[in-house]
C-alpha cells in the first residue's frame, strides 16, 4: 500500500497518522525513536505491508503483469491500489477525501521534527495535494516519473503508465476484492493494539 492507504488504515489520531507515514521513512528498530504511539502506528505500517505483499489477491494482481516487469510490480500496485481508494473514496472513507488529507497535511505541517526525507517532502506534498490527486489515473504518470529518478535503474518503469491503463479494469476489481480485506485486517490490529479507530 502506498501514502493515502497506509493513513486511512492507521487510525485517525495525529499520532496514528504520523505513524503511517514515518513508516515508509524509517528502517530498522524503533525501541525509544519515537513516542509509544507513532511507534505502534509504524509497527502496525510494517504488519500491513507484510499483510499485503503476502496476500493471494496481491500475488493474483501482481502475476496480470508481465514478467519483465515483476521486479516492480508491487511498487506499481501500491501505486494504482491508492488511485483506486481515493477514485473510490466515498466507498471506503468515513470523510470526504479533502477533509481527510486537509488534516493528515495540517498534522504534518504542526510537528516540529519529522524524518528527513518526510520532512523535505511534506510541505511539497500539502502545497500539490499529492493524496488527493491520486483520484485522477494520469497523475500516476508523474508518481512514476517522480520514483524512476529516485531509482539506480529507472528504465524498470518505462512503459509502465501503458501496462497501468491495459490493466486498468482488472486491477480495479483487484482492489475492491482486497482492500475490505485489508481493512478487516487493520481494523482487528488497531483493536488488539488498543488505540482508537
Amino acid at each position: 500500500m502506498n501514502y493515502l492507504a497506509h493513513l486511512h488504515l492507521g487510525g485517525s489520531a495525529p499520532a496514528q497518522l504520523l505513524g503511517s507515514l514515518y513508516g515508509d521513512f524509517v528502517k530498522g528498530r524503533l525501541e525509544g525513536r519515537f513516542p509509544a504511539e507513532i511507534e505502534a502506528a509504524i509497527r502496525l505500517h510494517r504488519r500491513i505491508d507484510v499483510f499485503t505483499d503476502s496476500h493471494p489477491l496481491t500475488e493474483r494482481a501482481r502475476a496480470r503483469f508481465p514478467g519483465e516487469r515483476r521486479r516492480t510490480s508491487g511498487i506499481l500496485l501500491d501505486l494504482f491500489f491508492d488511485h483506486c481508494l481515493a477514485r473510490d473514496w466515498a466507498d471506503y472513507g468515513d470523510e470526504p477525501l479533502p477533509a481527510f488529507t486537509g488534516r493528515v497535511y495540517q498534522v504534518l505541517a504542526a510537528q516540529p521534527e519529522l524524518p528527513e526525507r518526510l520532512a523535505r517532502i511534506a510541505p511539497r506534498m500539502a502545497e500539490q495535494d499529492w493524496l488527493g490527486s491520486y483520484r485522477d489515473f494520469a497523475v500516476l504518470e508523474q508518481v512514476l516519473h517522480g520514483m524512476g529518478r529516485r531509482l539506480s535503474r529507472p528504465q524498470l518503469l518505462a512503459g509502465a503508465m501503458l501496462e497501468l491503463d491495459r490493466l486498468y479494469e482488472p486491477l480495479s476489481a483487484d482492489f475492491r476484492d482486497f482492500y475490505p480485506q485489508l481493512q478487516a485486517f487493520a481494523l482487528s490490529e488497531l483493536r488488539q493494539l488498543g488505540a482508537p479507530r
